[in-house]
């Protein structure tokens, strides 16, 4: 086994709903060594875009530990907390999050802008090349499919070089071939960068690609765990 670089043990997150406590997740624990690539899948409902945000530090658990590259993240305050997501994990979304005023270049730039990295656009430039959309560095995200959208939210994921990559759903807003695309993608920057992926997805054949799936089930891990 590799080095751990996530830890998670008996996870548990439960939120007020209708006036009733409702348990999202019910005691999850899961390790991922560096540059493993996993899988997690499940049913809607089941827990995995919640576990993949209490990972990035968006939320806080209700009960249960993560151990980030080293660091326990379940109390940290917002400032550390803030400066380890920035620095440590890089985010794609299903819904790319793009900021719409703002050139796929000058987004992809915006997270070695806030860092405040040297050769910003160059750098920029470098990862647009690698996602393929070089050409398209002075187009705005409406002017882009929603494939060269999440290329760009990719290439700005992959920015600051984190050793972990989360990605929730990355190709649910995509036909199949673009999909299948952007996952390929993933998985070879991922390789390349020796970064570790996270990926949660419905979709079976895409999480056929992780070197391992695990499954959640009613907020609980039933397989790969």
């Amino acid at each position: 086994m590799g080095q751990m670089i996530l830890q998670v043990r008996d996870l548990v997150m439960r939120l007020r709903s209708g006036g009733r406590d409702v348990t999202i997740l019910d005691g999850v624990s899961l390790d991922v060594t560096a540059r493993e690539t996993v899988a997690v899948t499940g049913p809607s409902g089941s827990g995995k875009s919640t576990l993949l945000g209490l990972i990035a530090g968006l939320d806080r658990p209700t009960a249960g530990s993560i151990v980030l590259d080293g660091v326990e993240i379940t109390n940290l305050d917002e400032n550390r907390l803030a400066r380890l997501r920035r620095d440590r994990v890089g985010f794609v979304f299903q819904s790319y999050h793009l900021i719409p005023t703002l050139t796929a270049l000058e987004n992809v730039a915006m997270p070695l802008e806030l860092a405040g990295r040297p050769r910003r656009l160059e750098r920029a430039r470098e990862l647009l090349d690698a996602v393929g959309l070089v050409d398209r560095a002075d187009h705005y995200p409406s002017q882009l499919s929603g494939g060269e959208q999440q290329r760009v939210a990719i290439a700005r994921a992959l920015a600051l070089r984190p050793p972990l990559v989360l990605a929730d759903e990355p190709t649910g807003n995509l036909d199949s071939a673009t999909g299948a695309q952007i996952i390929e993608l993933l998985l070879s920057l991922n390789r390349e960068h020796g970064s570790t992926l996270v990926l949660v997805t419905h979709d079976e054949a895409l999480a056929g690609r992780g070197q391992r799936v695990v499954a959640l089930r009613d907020g609980r891990v039933v397989a790969g765990g």
